[in-house]
C-alpha cells in the first residue's frame, strides 16, 4: 500500500479518484488548495502526489517548486491545460509526468506504476550508501572517503560536491544497476528544456568521477554505456 496525496479543487474528481485508489489499497489524503497540499505533504510524507495546476490559491507549478525544495516524491500533474508551455513549465519545475484531463483511470494507474518504478531506488532504503571506499549520507548530504585505517567513515575527510553534482549523484544512487539514458538524466536534473544538451551531463559526470572514482579514467561505479547512457554500479 502506498500513500497518495491528491491535490485538486474539483470535488467530483477528488471523490472518484479517492474511491478508485482506496479500492486498490492506497492510503489517500486529499487537498483542495496548494497551501494545504504543502502542509499535508510535510506531515504525511506521501509516496506519490497527483496535482492539478489550476488551484484557487497557488498555481500548481508553485506547489511543485515548494515540494522540490525538500522532497523527490514522484509528482504526476493532472490538468485541463493541454498547451505545450504548461507541460514544459510543470516538467521543468520537477513534475515526473503530465496527464491531460479528461483521462481514464486505467491510464492514470499505469502512469502511477511507471513513476513508482522509476523512483524505487535508494530513496526508500538506507540513507547512507557505501560504494568503494566512500560513505554517502543522503540525508545530511555528505560524502566521506576512507579513514586512516582504510575504512569509509565519519572521521574521514569530507568530499565537497556542488548542488548540481549532488542532484546528478542522487539520481544514480536511487537506481543502482539501472541503465539511465542521457535524456532521462538531463530531464531529471535540468528539466525538459535541456534534453538536447548532453554536454551538461558529460561535464558533471566527469566532475563526479574525478571526486569519487579511484581512477577517473577507468571508472568502476559511474560507468558509460556507449550509445545508450550511464549506469551506477555500487
Amino acid at each position: 500500500m502506498s500513500r497518495v496525496l491528491i491535490v485538486d479543487d474539483d470535488p467530483q474528481l477528488l471523490r472518484a479518484l479517492r474511491i478508485n485508489l482506496v479500492a486498490r489499497h492506497h492510503d489517500v489524503q486529499v487537498a483542495t488548495t496548494g497551501a494545504d497540499a504543502l502542509q499535508l505533504a510535510a506531515v504525511h510524507l506521501p509516496d506519490l502526489v497527483l496535482l492539478d495546476l489550476g488551484l484557487p490559491d497557488l498555481d500548481g507549478v508553485d506547489v511543485i517548486h515548494g515540494l522540490r525544495g525538500w522532497t523527490d516524491v514522484p509528482i504526476i500533474v493532472l490538468s485541463g491545460r493541454s498547451g505545450g508551455p504548461d507541460k514544459v513549465a510543470a516538467l521543468d519545475a520537477g513534475a515526473d509526468d503530465y496527464v491531460t484531463k479528461p483521462f481514464g483511470v486505467e491510464e492514470l494507474l499505469a502512469r502511477m506504476r511507471a513513476v513508482a518504478r522509476r523512483g524505487s531506488g535508494a530513496e526508500g532504503g538506507d540513507p547512507v550508501v557505501r560504494f568503494g571506499d566512500l560513505s554517502i549520507d543522503l540525508v545530511n548530504r555528505t560524502v566521506t572517503g576512507p579513514t586512516s585505517d582504510g575504512a569509509a567513515g565519519v572521521d574521514a575527510e569530507p568530499i565537497h560536491l556542488t548542488p548540481t553534482e549532488w542532484h546528478v549523484l542522487e539520481v544514480f544512487l536511487r537506481q543502482p544497476g539501472a541503465l539511465l539514458s542521457q535524456r532521462y538524466l538531463l530531464g531529471k536534473v535540468w528539466g525538459a528544456a535541456y534534453l538536447n544538451q548532453p554536454a551538461n551531463l558529460r561535464l558533471y559526470v566527469s566532475q563526479l568521477r574525478r571526486k569519487l572514482e579511484p581512477d577517473p579514467d577507468r571508472p568502476r561505479h559511474l560507468v558509460t554505456e556507449p550509445g545508450m547512457g550511464y549506469r551506477f554500479r555500487p
